[in-house]
């Protein structure tokens, strides 16, 4: 591993997504071809919007503690109730979370979108006293982080990076770093986003959104479809995605089950673009993710894509990985079947690659039909496919030009 110190491996992992709020729930509804993507029109306007949005069970906001809950906007509540599961999932107990010996790492693009906009829409319309006296806790940027830590009652560190898209792999990473030189045994981390029409209105108005591109008809088109010749934007969707690393000593010591061991990460940025994804910086994040881990491209089983439907993000992405892996590896995006959660995103569908790691089968990409000219010369899996999986890879670009990868394999002991 580089050299970086401790070995580090996943023991926790709790979800909420449009697809299901528990990781068994999400696998069984992306193993049988759903899509969580439906039309809005809470959101008004003509046409309507579509998204892929979290439906949490009635009661299920309530089993958080209300002297918790004020603080919290939807962002904060996805984090929370996804990081409380994981936690119980990793079995850890209350006393070690308090010890300082556990921290918080949870990201997302810009904290509480919807919060905030509400603070403005009663802010301009002169209703400026109806503002909750916790309404900043529910919009600054790090509300994710500490509303899970704080609902944990977790004392190690507690950080939050905010890197858009990439927000949820880079907090595995910071995760990881914690972990591997001994500042924390274990971390909670992950990313987490909330849906509301301003957020996606920023999508529409770069072209970046089905909305924009496909205007009128988009409810009735086959939408958020990766790598395919028809493909015409991304579809916002919501959730979180919220995993505990240990200590691989922690670990065994106490007995806890591993979902798999991280074994590289990396984070590059372009350096010359905003909202344009580059091949050449993704294949510097791909070479260094290798070099961080020491493998070479031929060992990776699996690669779960970025791949958001955009036609450059595509086409740069297969590019640069076409041009690292070749045609072997198989490659899918779970983005047809989830929508773009945005800072979420990296580590829900993660969460789906080790569960397909644990099962030994690969998830193709819903939608796909044609694979488009410009994304071809690269293994896109349109069915299942039963296969053992040692290495996979996880991808993320995020505006500004900002790359993350990851690299996680099926753990081994030291004799294995």
């Amino acid at each position: 591993m580089s050299g970086i110190g401790r070995r580090v491996v996943i023991t926790g992992m709790g979800v909420v997504s449009s697809l299901g709020n528990t990781p068994e729930e999400l696998y069984a509804n992306l193993a049988a071809g759903r899509s969580g993507v439906r039309e809005m029109p809470e959101w008004g306007g003509t046409p309507l919007k579509l998204a892929a949005p979290v439906i949490l069970p009635e009661g299920m906001e309530k089993t958080i503690p209300r002297i918790f809950r004020r603080a919290m906007g939807r962002v904060g509540m996805y984090s929370a109730l996804a990081a409380r599961s994981a936690v119980e999932d990793a079995g850890l107990a209350a006393d070690f979370l308090e010890s300082g010996k556990c921290g918080c790492v949870i990201g997302s693009t810009m904290g509480g979108s919807g919060s905030i906009a509400e603070t403005f829409r009663l802010l301009l319309s002169g209703r400026g006293e109806e503002i909750p006296a916790t309404q900043f806790f529910k919009c600054v940027s790090h509300t994710a982080a500490f509303n899970a830590a704080n609902l944990l009652r977790i004392c190690g560190v507690v950080e939050s990076p905010s890197a858009a898209c990439a927000s949820g792999l880079q907090a595995m990473g910071l995760a990881r770093d914690l972990i591997a030189r001994g500042t924390q045994e274990a971390v909670v981390c992950g990313g987490a986003e909330e849906l509301s029409p301003e957020v996606n209105a920023s999508f529409d108005l770069i072209y970046a959104s089905v909305n924009s591109t496909a205007g009128e008809g988009a409810a009735g088109r086959r939408v958020a479809c990766p790598f395919d010749a028809a493909r015409c934007g991304l579809v916002c969707g919501d959730g979180a995605g919220i995993l505990v690393l240990e200590s691989l000593d922690h670990a065994l010591a106490r007995g806890a089950k591993i979902y798999g061991e991280v074994i590289g990460f990396a984070t590059c940025g372009c350096g010359s673009t905003l909202s344009q994804s580059d091949a050449s910086a993704i294949l510097r994040c791909l070479e260094l993710v290798c070099r961080d881990a020491g493998i070479a491209p031929a060992q990776v089983d699996y690669i779960s894509a970025h791949a958001t439907a955009t036609i450059q993000g595509d086409r740069e992405e297969a590019a640069a990985l076409r041009s690292f892996f070749g045609e072997g590896v198989p490659v899918s995006s779970l983005k047809g079947h989830l929508g773009h959660t945005l800072g979420a995103s990296g580590t829900i569908e993660l969460i789906a690659s080790l569960l397909m790691m644990e099962r030994s089968e690969l998830l193709p990409t819903l939608n796909l039909q044609q694979i488009a000219e410009e994304c071809s010369g690269v293994n896109l899996l349109r069915e299942m496919q039963r296969r053992e999986i040692g290495i996979f890879l996880k991808n993320c670009f995020a505006f500004g030009g900002i790359n993350a990868t990851l690299l996680c394999s099926k753990f081994k002991n030291k004799n294995g």
